[in-house]
C-alpha cells in the first residue's frame, strides 16, 4: 500500500492533488489503489529538478508525472482548465512545453471533479476515464431545452400537476442498471466523421444511436415539486449524459425536463473534498 506521511499535506490544510510518481502510478493501476497527497513532491520537483523518481530513474529534466484532481469552476470549459495548469506549471517549472491532458470532460455549466494527467502519467487517460462517476444534478421538470441544460433557452412547456414525489422515486428505479441511452445531438459524438454539437448548431438534424452504459445509484435527494424542481444523485458509468438523463427522466414522467445545474463529485478514486481549486494550485506553487 502507498503511505500517506502527513508532511505531504499543504497549508490550510488543502485536501489536494494527486501527484504519482512513476511506482505509485503502477499500484493505481492495481486494485488495492489508494488517495495520497503529494503537493510536497511537486514543489520539491519544481526546487530540484533532476530529483529521481521513487524507482530511482531520473527525469533528465522532464516534469514529474502528476495525476490531479480539480474542482472545475462554473462556466469554464474543459480546456481552458488544461490550459491554465499547463501555464501555471510551465511558470514554476521554467519550461516551454508541457504534456497534458485530462480524464474526462465537463461541460461549461457543469462544475466538480477533473483529473489532469501530465508527463508520463498522460498514459493512465484511458483508464482513468473509466472509473465510476458521482454527480448531483438539478432538474427543472416541466420543461425541455434543445440542449437539455441552461445552454439553449426552453423550447416547449409539459403539465407537471400530475407529478407526485412517489412518481419521481418510481421512475428513478426504471433506469438503474444497465441502460440504452440516446447522447444528446449537442454533445461531442461524431457522426460520419463531424461533431455533433457543431451539426446542431449549424441547425441540422442530428441522428445519434443509443448506447449501452451502466447506472450503479440513482436515488432523489431534494424534491420540490412546488417549482418543478428536483436534485438526484447518480452513480454510473463512463459514457453516460446525465442532461439525457435528465431529458428521459422527463419522458418517464408523463412530461418534460431538462438539467439545470451538476456537480460531479467523484470520478474513480477521486472525491470532491481533496480537490484543488485553481487559486489554491497557483497558491501552493508559490508557497
Amino acid at each position: 500500500m502507498l503511505s500517506h506521511p502527513s508532511h505531504y499535506m499543504a497549508k490550510k490544510e488543502i485536501k489536494t492533488d494527486y501527484i504519482l510518481p512513476d511506482a505509485a502510478m503502477q499500484q493505481l493501476a492495481g486494485d488495492e489503489a489508494q488517495q495520497f497527497s503529494s503537493l510536497q513532491v511537486l514543489k520539491d520537483f519544481i526546487a530540484n529538478p533532476d530529483l529521481p523518481t521513487e524507482d530511482g530513474n531520473p527525469l533528465a529534466g522532464g516534469i514529474l508525472p502528476c495525476i490531479m484532481a480539480f474542482d472545475k469552476p462554473l462556466h469554464l470549459t474543459s480546456f481552458q482548465l488544461v490550459a491554465k495548469v499547463r501555464w501555471l506549471l510551465t511558470r514554476a517549472l521554467g519550461k516551454k512545453k508541457i504534456k497534458i491532458g485530462h480524464a474526462g470532460t465537463l461541460d461549461p455549466l457543469a462544475t466538480g471533479v477533473m483529473v489532469i494527467c501530465t508527463g508520463r502519467a498522460t498514459k493512465l487517460i484511458e483508464q482513468m476515464q473509466a472509473g465510476v462517476k458521482e454527480y448531483y444534478a438539478t432538474v427543472q421538470l416541466g420543461a425541455t431545452t434543445p440542449s437539455f441544460d441552461l445552454e439553449h433557452p426552453i423550447d416547449q412547456t409539459f403539465p407537471t400537476e400530475h407529478i407526485t414525489e412517489e412518481m419521481v422515486r418510481e421512475a428513478l428505479k426504471t433506469f438503474e442498471g444497465d441502460i440504452m441511452q440516446v447522447p444528446p445531438a449537442f454533445s461531442a459524438c461524431k457522426v460520419e466523421g463531424k461533431r455533433a454539437y457543431d451539426m446542431a448548431r449549424s441547425g441540422k438534424e442530428v441522428q445519434l444511436k443509443a448506447k449501452p452504459l451502466r447506472i450503479e445509484q440513482i436515488e432523489l435527494t431534494e424534491c420540490h415539486l412546488e417549482r418543478n424542481e428536483i436534485t438526484i444523485r447518480v452513480v454510473c458509468s463512463k459514457g453516460t449524459y446525465i442532461r439525457a438523463l435528465a431529458r428521459d427522466i422527463g419522458i418517464a414522467l408523463n412530461s418534460g425536463a431538462h438539467l439545470t445545474a451538476l456537480r460531479r463529485t467523484r470520478v474513480g478514486i477521486f472525491n470532491i473534498d481533496r480537490c484543488f481549486t485553481l487559486n489554491d494550485f497557483e497558491d501552493a506553487l508559490k508557497s
